[in-house]
């Protein structure tokens, strides 16, 4: 442009000056730009094909009436609607966000009875353990910082991906989850503190995953699906039988 307009400048001039403007991105930036987006690709292209393959987490709050505003965070598997266990906090970074895994983890181990790092696969190339469970977040601080991804990398069942930026709806399962525990159970009793929201929040997650059923898995109940002894896709009424009267 500037030489269009006569003026001879050497592309190192150039180069200096965007980036004293701050107007060049990080020689790494479509590198890690191309990673993300094979990482995004993974997790949204090709649905799940069972459970425990894709974990949704994010944060939420509810303001208790002793003026209390606490944090919730937790783990959905994607497939079975299950909801692992909520994490309740004053605070919503990336140590909150790490306690939601581990107690995902461990109540993995709880259901099947061996922890999840048992279904990870070799790589035929490399011997290195194939992740079996995708964490997907947004965007947010705790899911960005180096704690987070080095707690990720520490755990080879694990993979994390991060949805695309003002995409709520790629969490969105996480969010109805949300917003059926609050409308549901929360919003319609007064909760004085911290201890009491964990109770409530915890008889509803057992509600939720053992009792219900839930039409957006043919009205099965998770914890059916989630281990395996109902199709998400087929009813399992309890039908009665009529028979002719003489």
């Amino acid at each position: 442009m500037v030489r269009h307009d006569g003026h001879e400048v050497s592309e190192a001039t150039v180069l200096r000056t965007l980036r004293d403007e701050g107007l060049l991105l990080p020689a790494a930036y479509q590198r890690e730009r191309r990673k993300l987006a094979a990482r995004r690709k993974a997790a949204f292209a090709t649905e799940p094909g069972g459970p425990n393959q894709v974990w949704q987490l994010d944060f939420s709050e509810f303001e208790t009436t002793t003026g209390g505003i606490w944090r919730l965070a937790g783990c959905r598997d994607y497939w079975s609607k299950y909801d692992y266990p909520y994490h309740v906090s004053p605070t919503a970074n990336q140590h909150d966000a790490i306690a939601a895994i581990e107690a995902a983890l461990a109540e993995f181990e709880a259901l099947f009875g061996y922890p999840l790092v048992d279904l990870c696969q070799p790589d035929e190339e490399t011997g290195e353990l194939m992740p079996v469970v995708t964490i997907v977040t947004d965007n947010g601080g705790p899911f960005r910082s180096m704690r987070f991804e080095a707690f990720i990398a520490a755990h080879p069942e694990l993979a994390h991906v991060r949805t695309r930026v003002k995409s709520p709806g790629q969490n969105g399962s996480r969010e109805r989850g949300f917003g059926t525990l609050k409308y549901e159970r929360l919003y319609i009793d007064e909760i004085n503190d911290a201890v009491m929201l964990a109770t409530r929040i915890e008889d509803y997650r057992r509600e939720y995953n053992q009792t219900r059923p839930h039409q957006a898995i043919a009205w099965n109940r998770p914890t059916q699906v989630h281990q395996g002894l109902a199709d998400p896709t087929t009813p399992t009424f309890q039908t009665t039988e009529i028979l002719p009267t003489p």
